[in-house]
């Protein structure tokens, strides 16, 4: 069996041939952290980590790049707002970027470069584009010359002249074309800034990730990647200002996840529904957030709610209830080879099947129904009187392979007592400061792990459920 992903670029789906046998080069743009991530982040994160984990299970060697943007106009509002400077807020939410996907089972990319770190191979990049005549200098600015470049808008499937300017590009005088974009920014008074051959400044938004590709992945990479919203300008920017540089193909594939609406309403922090990775995961399992987010196609729109979370969760425990059945019956089961090979085939089948729905277009949300027709095989076959410890192993085996391929885990947490005992002080503390949420928090976590709390005039008793 073969992948086939659709391309953005030609706008069907085509069979998956990286440039080098068995190896892939993949970049995802990352977030600018000028706060922690918010849902709409979490999505590109899940979708392509569960990419680069089919690519890996598919036999490729996957080199994952992701960038930060750790300087631009929100950090440095952010910065002036709360007094601190551009690094020290970075850093900051860098950390808890890793703390959040790490949480909902992302792995961390290979490199993980940074616009602060990458100042000389972006001016470099620059310099050349100004040398090729696709860039010039006004006032310490530099542009790109927008209609210098004749492919423009292949990505974005638009002509030039349908074109508007994007979000992130002000109108300026100081510009030849109103499309025209900039590379490099002269830097105001007080703003973080480096020297250059055009003054001290600071890059543009789209300049980064062309120079940090070409840098850490070459030329011509197999697989770029983002959200939705960043097929114009961003990645139709990163196609000019690359290609007008190398004469080639700057990525084979380009992959795009879609929209996420809140309560069937786009996001967005003026209608208030602006919500946070780092909020939702203090309520919710990470794993049943990725479980969601995986459940729908990537390419389609997804509607997120707190009710349609609860929702997932109890699909998800009955995969992991079929799981933690299976690991406790094969203590009482034996040795019979009895029937063995016809469930053995069937467990076969399913996993080809996983196979065959993940090789078209990552279909995640068929590859879950796989895992559910899985949950039910098992829980069939745990109705027999006789079970096969070679069978029940198989079962465990599937749901761990194709889990992980997912990111998903479908083992229980195991708590020792002492463990149970500390977070129980730490609830009876929580109480002592009328600390009600926390002490709720905590019983509640204690539930989710099947531990029961029973509070009585004597003090406060567990058992497990």
């Amino acid at each position: 069996m073969t992948i086939k992903l659709f391309n953005t670029l030609t706008r069907q789906k085509e069979t998956f041939e990286p440039l080098e046998k068995g190896k892939v080069s993949m970049y995802v743009c990352g977030p600018t952290v000028y706060n922690y991530i918010h849902i709409g982040n979490a999505r590109p994160a899940i979708v392509y980590d569960t990419v680069r984990r089919y690519l890996e299970y598919s036999g490729y060697d996957v080199n994952f790049v992701s960038n930060f943007t750790d300087v631009d106009d929100k950090l440095i509002k952010a910065a002036n707002q709360l007094g601190e400077d551009v690094p020290t807020i970075a850093e900051r939410f860098i950390e808890a970027y890793h703390e959040d996907v790490k949480a909902l089972g992302c792995k961390q990319a290979d490199v993980h470069p940074r616009v602060t770190e990458s100042i000389d191979i972006i001016i470099e990049f620059i310099e050349a584009l100004i040398n090729k005549g696709f860039a010039y200098e006004a006032s310490g600015d530099v542009y790109y010359k927008t209609r210098e470049f004749k492919d423009y808008g292949k990505l974005s499937h638009q002509s030039i002249d349908e074109l508007r300017i994007g979000a992130r590009i002000e109108t300026d005088d100081r510009k030849r074309d109103a499309l025209d974009f900039v590379l490099w920014k002269a830097a105001k008074e007080g703003e973080i800034s480096w020297d250059s051959p055009w003054g001290k400044g600071r890059p543009g938004w789209h300049i980064e990730c062309s120079a940090m590709v070409k840098k850490y992945l070459g030329d011509t990479i197999d697989i770029h990647a983002g959200g939705q919203d960043l097929t114009f300008p961003h990645h139709e920017n990163e196609i000019a200002q690359s290609e007008a540089l190398t004469n080639k193909p700057f990525a084979k594939y380009w992959m795009h996840n879609g929209y996420i609406n809140i309560n069937n309403e786009k996001m967005s922090k003026s209608l208030g529904n602006f919500v946070l990775v780092h909020d939702i995961i203090q309520h919710h399992d990470p794993q049943v957030v990725r479980f969601f987010m995986l459940s729908v196609h990537y390419r389609h729109p997804i509607n997120f709610s707190d009710e349609l979370l609860d929702s997932t969760k109890n699909a998800f425990d009955r995969l992991k209830t079929s799981y933690s059945n299976l690991k406790h019956r094969i203590q009482s089961s034996t040795n019979l080879t009895e029937n063995n090979s016809e469930w053995l085939s069937q467990i076969e089948e399913l996993q080809t099947q996983f196979k065959r729905e993940m090789d078209d277009d990552f279909n995640t949300a068929n590859a879950i129904s796989v895992l559910f027709e899985l949950s039910k095989q098992a829980n069939y076959y745990l109705q027999e009187k006789n079970t096969s410890v070679e069978v029940i192993q198989t079962f465990l085996q599937r749901f761990d392979d194709l889990g992980e391929v997912l990111g998903l885990t479908f083992s229980s947490i195991e708590l020792l007592d002492e463990e149970i005992e500390v977070m129980i002080e730490q609830r009876i503390q929580a109480r002592k400061d009328r600390n009600f949420a926390l002490s709720d928090e905590i019983r509640d976590k204690l539930k989710e792990l099947n531990i029961i709390l029973e509070d009585t005039p004597q003090g406060t008793r567990w058992k497990r459920g």
